[in-house]
């Protein structure tokens, strides 16, 4: 059965919107927090919050995620451009809510990150990141955009995990359909012929029922 045109084309809308409103909320969220960061922060020592669970320490950061590949600047300013093209590429197929709130989070993340190398000191695609944000236990500082990442990452693997593809459907889904299918009806019996035998007294014979076949 052939799908309906339009009811594609309003999912696959549908689907777009809900990711990039994700991906705005993530990049606000973080623009805004490095914002105030930045004008609180600088010349203070870390402020620790909710009893050390959280402390606030402004870093600046010129690698990737967590201050992986701080040499290497402008190859993940560049790789980051070609993940957020893939993105917005792949996202025509999305028909999975999770898949695109994942997408989205990826999306908000990647490109929040990418302004700070683009637009802040030392230049353009060597801009370092502004990281804030401290846990305890945990060796780097991150930011939202980085926290953000990390939650669609998580999501990408349970659903990749899950068989869950970017249209919705998964292997499980169809093996239930299959197995779900209401069986064939099954072919009718043959009827049961009474059996030929002799005809007591005449010497012929006649068709005896099959219950006194078994008598």
């Amino acid at each position: 059965m052939t799908a309906d045109p339009v009811q594609l084309r309003t999912r696959r809308i549908w689907a777009l919107t809900v990711m990039f409103c994700v991906a705005v909320i993530v990049l606000t969220a973080d623009a805004v927090s490095k914002q105030q960061v930045l004008a609180r922060l600088p010349g203070h020592p870390p402020i620790r919050l909710l009893h050390g669970l959280l402390t606030l320490d402004l870093t600046f950061n010129a690698g990737a995620a967590f201050g992986v590949g701080t040499s290497y600047t402008a190859i993940i300013a560049l790789i980051v451009c070609g993940v957020i093209a893939y993105i917005v590429r792949t996202a025509r197929r999305l028909r999975s809510l999770a898949w695109t709130i994942a997408l989205g989070l990826l999306l908000g993340g990647a490109i929040g990150n990418l302004g700070d190398r683009l637009f802040r000191a030392p230049g353009p695609l060597r801009g370092q990141v502004v990281d804030w944000i401290n846990l305890p236990h945990f060796p780097w500082t991150f930011n939202l955009a980085d926290a953000s990442i990390t939650c669609a990452a998580v999501m990408i693997a349970v659903l990749a995990l899950r068989g869950v593809r970017i249209d919705g459907t998964s292997p499980a889904h169809a093996a239930d359909r299959i197995d779900g299918a209401p069986s064939a009806p099954s072919a009718p019996s043959a009827p049961a012929f009474p059996s030929a035998t002799p005809a007591p007294g005449d010497g012929g014979t006649r068709f005896a029922d099959r219950d006194e076949c078994a008598s």
